[in-house]
């Protein structure tokens, strides 16, 4: 630690420095120069262990070697004694607090003295984390690892908020206040005693602006280890570069994200002037209320969403004379805010010690077990060797298995549920309760890889010049009967999931690919939604019933796409799939045809009812036929044969909604979409006011009427779109199961995105487990004799686990397509794309690459810059960036960078596996210019 002048001393003084807490060091957080999870930053914190137990069903997972001579990686439990032995008692301080009592706890949630919900943290700062506000206002912060109090990502935790004094300033950009620097920044009330206006200038601390979105690197010294007791971060004073050692304490409580300085002067960040107002201190007690979060700490978990299982990478202690260094070894978690491992040797490879640099690369999953108070680090054990980081099986399974996502096959009491007899017919006995719609044209538009095919469609013209339409879908309910194996299961799976090469389906495939996928020509079991519709759409009567149907034909969604854009075309047999004879290609295309022109008049009214969607790219891949190997990948067209089979998707879950809880008002599975979180509309209308973009948010219809006159008609309307509708999608919450026994105010009901009173979801019984219960409710409904074996606190257990494993499903679809594209960089790249700005901070920028409809963040200090500087033109945010010059003699050349504004990228892969990061391409133009005005 070099002299510090005498304001530092005072510095040093005011923020405490002198506590020695113990929290957790986890690794770099991401940025352009980051090294992968697995080369870890040297911990802080003596290793030593105590007595932890085994999570439920540990011991029953195996491994699966993937080295050769890899042998005897072994899962067996270290007796609690001998652990403790290994962890002799040193007097440790306690990091984290004790959990409240379940009774306190109880006392507390009822007095509305303390406040639970799931606990979110920030993947790209795992140190914020985040709890919904019960009153809808801005989320409640959780600053630092020590407040979250070992609850991990996606926890249902109770929270305590802490005095006023130590809420966060949050002051929206703009806002005509002089203190708006400091009231941003992310240190809570530890040096209100330092009057920063009497400095000298030449002595001050530059206290940076930060946002929730922007990651600052913490600055470690690579000769921390596990035993080292804080935290090393440079800052400036009197323009040197000098070492301040944080205590964890004082790291957890936000000096971690103190702006870091660079040591070499090759590169320089230059910045607006600086008032000497701006150094005031972030005091939460001058600030109004509306300029406030705020903050909590964890006081108890009440149920570990979080599966406790990681993907990551085993390594030696760092510390060779270390008591625990031949007793256990570190696992570094993948995902950052997961906490580092400390796992048992026995766990280990045998040979690893001899031969680690083969092991620097394998995959392993660990589970959690323990993660004691007076430690920083987990406890925990090795239960599965994937396989090399980077390839797709591996990790693949890594992702199913963090998230929770049972990929097992499926037991033999499940598969005992099914029919024996094969191949299975209708029984007659069934035949004769069901309306028998086999002569209607009734045909499937799916993708062109769909095996499970839910539902299909029908449309036939009246003689009165109406049309008669229905939606068949899959009676699911018929074979899964409740309470059995078959039911159990799928209840917990609760969804398909759908990887880019693979679906992990919810039922077993002689289920969800045979008896009950509609397939064409086979006779299949129904409910059916029937309606009487006018040709612009108007009902004029509805039927729900039990049906038997044979589809005619599986029509893709090119299939249908191709009949809607050329009506008057004639389709040979061999432009489209098997067709039953029974039926002609013309009267199939007639149907296409009039069931598109009414879907278009119901959407029209939709929208012009009030209705909101905010679609988002998703990116598509073209495999190598034998090693599924991404070959291609491209932004996924959303056609009119897709918005046909929506609407009438839509069409037939509002009517069921209505139908099932008019008869079953306790016990209606329905789903709800909250309106978006209010603090955060508000801060969003704000900034596009700041932009000059008109953007209507009082109501769902006046946003979707306004996002589309917003955005233009030029070639990149579609860029700025997405750009528009990624900002919009943020304040918005998630759609959610609930039963409408448990919520009595109807109010509570309404579906903002769609703007109907009830809706639910009934179309999808192959892969939903949501639909199953629907279609239990609409047979009852039908059939006094049926019972409903679930009352509403059943119904609405089971709404909350399915909206958990929703959720988890989109992730790992998101996380998959991830996956195949990072590999399509590395196996392609670098890959070059215009982007469009579309965040700006203080170091760095955020972009939608045009080509893949992928977000990438941008950082400067990446880029070959003599400089940059992050000022505010009006009131929107812009970084100016110059280039260093080709010759010596030229000047450099000058770029902005603003939202909205186009740029050249590059796409490169990184060392790292899996990791790849966006580049800015040099802009040509006159040297000392800027390139904005040529």
């Amino acid at each position: 630690v070099i002299s510090l002048d005498p304001f530092a001393a005072f510095l040093l003084c005011s923020l405490n420095l002198s506590k020695k807490l113990t929290c957790e060091i986890a690794d770099k957080q991401p940025g352009p120069k980051a090294k992968h999870s697995h080369e870890s930053v040297k911990s802080n914190q003596p290793s030593d262990r105590r007595k932890t137990e085994l999570l439920e069903g540990t011991d029953k997972m195996n491994f699966k070697p993937v080295i050769t001579k890899v042998e005897n990686l072994a899962l067996q439990s270290i007796p609690n004694d001998k652990r403790n032995r290994r962890r002799s008692g040193r007097g440790r301080k306690k990091i984290f607090e004790n959990y409240l009592s379940s009774s306190d706890v109880s006392t507390g949630l009822k007095r509305r003295e303390l406040i639970q919900g799931p606990l979110r943290i920030n993947p790209k700062n795992y140190h914020e984390a985040f709890l919904p506000s019960p009153d809808g206002s801005r989320d409640i912060f959780i600053d630092g690892i020590i407040s979250r109090n070992r609850a991990l990502n996606g926890d249902v935790v109770v929270v305590k908020l802490l005095p006023k004094e130590k809420w966060k300033v949050i002051i929206p950009e703009g806002h005509d206040s002089e203190t708006n620097a400091v009231a941003q920044s992310d240190v809570l009330g530890e040096v209100n005693n330092v009057n920063f206006e009497n400095l000298p200038t030449q002595d001050k601390v530059k206290v940076l602006e930060t946002s929730p979105d922007v990651i600052i690197e913490e600055q470690y010294d690579d000769s921390l280890d596990e035993n080292d007791n804080g935290t090393s971060l440079k800052i400036v004073l009197d323009g040197s570069v000098g070492e301040i050692n944080f205590s964890p304490s004082e790291k957890a409580a936000g000096f971690s994200r103190i702006q870091p300085v660079e040591k070499s002067g090759t590169r320089t960040q230059t910045s607006r002037q600086e008032k000497p107002s701006d150094m005031v201190v972030n005091d939460s007690r001058i600030h109004p209320d509306r300029f406030l979060q705020k903050t909590g700490k964890v006081v108890y978990i009440v149920e570990k969403k979080h599966s406790r299982a990681v993907t990551g990478f085993i390594k030696p202690l760092s510390d060779k004379n270390s008591e625990l260094y031949n007793e256990f070894f570190m696992f570094s978690p993948v995902d950052h805010r997961v906490p580092r491992i400390l796992i048992p040797s026995e766990d280990c490879p045998k040979d690893i010690m001899a031969r680690p640099a083969d092991y620097g690369s394998v995959l392993f999953i660990c589970r959690i077990v323990d993660w004691r108070d007076d430690s920083n680090f987990a406890d925990g054990h090795l239960t599965k060797s994937l396989g090399q980081a980077g390839e797709i099986e591996p990790e693949t399974e890594g992702i199913l298995i963090e998230y929770d996502v049972d990929f097992s096959d499926f037991p033999d009491e499940v598969l005992e549920c099914l029919p024996k007899s094969l191949p299975w017919t209708i029984p007659e006995k069934e035949l004769q309760k069901r309306k028998d719609l086999r002569n209607e044209c009734i045909f499937t538009i799916d993708p062109a890889t769909a095996r499970d095919l839910d539902d299909a469609v029908s449309c036939c013209k009246l003689p009165d010049g109406n049309f008669e339409v229905g939606v068949h879908v899959a009676d699911v309910s018929y074979f899964v009967h409740e309470g059995t194996a078959l039911d159990m299961i799928a209840s917990k799976r609760a969804t398909s999931v759908y990887l880019v090469q693979k679906v992990i389906p919810m039922l077993p495939r002689l289920l969800c690919e045979e008896l009950c996928s509609l397939n064409p020509m086979q006779d299949k079991l129904t409910f059916s939604v029937i309606w009487k519709l006018t040709p612009e759409g108007k009902i004029l009567s509805q039927w729900h019933g039990r049906t038997v149907i044979r589809s005619c034909v599986k029509l893709s969604y090119n299939h249908a796409q191709s009949i809607i854009e050329d009506p008057e075309k004639i389709f040979t047999p061999d432009e489209l799939p098997s067709v039953s004879p029974d039926h002609s290609i013309t009267e199939i295309k007639t149907a296409v045809i009039n069931l598109d022109s009414i879907a278009k008049h119901l959407r029209r009214q939709r929208f012009d009812g009030g209705a909101l969607r905010l679609d988002q790219s998703k990116i598509a891949f073209t495999l190598d036929s034998e090693f599924g190997m991404p070959q291609g990948c491209y932004i996924y067209e959303y056609k009119d044969s897709n918005k046909l089979i929506e609407e009438f998707m839509l069409l037939a879950n509002m009517a069921v909604a209505h139908r099932i809880h008019r008869s079953f008002p306790e016990q209606a599975l329905l789903r709800r979409h909250p309106p978006p979180q209010k603090k955060m509309l508000d801060d969003l209308t704000a900034f596009f006011e700041q932009l000059g973009i008109e953007l209507d948010f009082s109501t769902a219809g006046t946003l979707h009427m306004s996002l589309n006159k917003t955005t233009g008609d030029d070639q990149y309307s579609c860029a700025r779109k997405e750009v528009l509708t990624h900002m919009c999608s943020r304040p918005m919450q998630m759609a959610r199961y609930y039963c409408t026994g448990v919520h009595h105010d109807e109010a509570f009901f309404h579906h903002y995105a769609l703007n109907v009173p009830l809706y639910t979801h009934f179309t999808s019984p192959i892969r939903r487990y949501a639909d199953i219960i629907v279609h239990r409710l609409l047979a009852a409904t039908l059939d006094s004799v049926q019972q409903i074996g679930l009352d509403k606190s059943d119904v609405q257990k089971q709404a909350d686990h399915c909206n958990a494993k929703k959720s988890a499903s989109k992730t790992v679809q998101e996380l998959s397509a991830d996956l195949f594209f990072s590999v399509f960089v590395k196996e392609c790249g670098p890959l070059e794309s215009e982007a469009m700005v579309m965040g700006v901070l203080d170091q760095s920028f955020d972009v939608l690459v045009v080509r893949y409809g992928i977000q990438k963040r941008i950082y400067c200090n990446g880029l070959p810059l003599q400089g940059f500087t992050f000022h505010k033109v009006g009131k929107s945010p812009e970084l100016r960036l110059m280039w260093e010059p080709e010759t010596l003699d030229q000047k450099p050349i000058c770029q902005v960078i603003a939202i909205f504004e186009l740029v050249e990228i590059v796409l490169k892969s990184d060392n790292a596996a899996l990791k790849y990061s966006a580049f800015l391409k040099k802009p040509t133009g006159t040297p000392g210019k800027d390139i904005s005005e040529q």
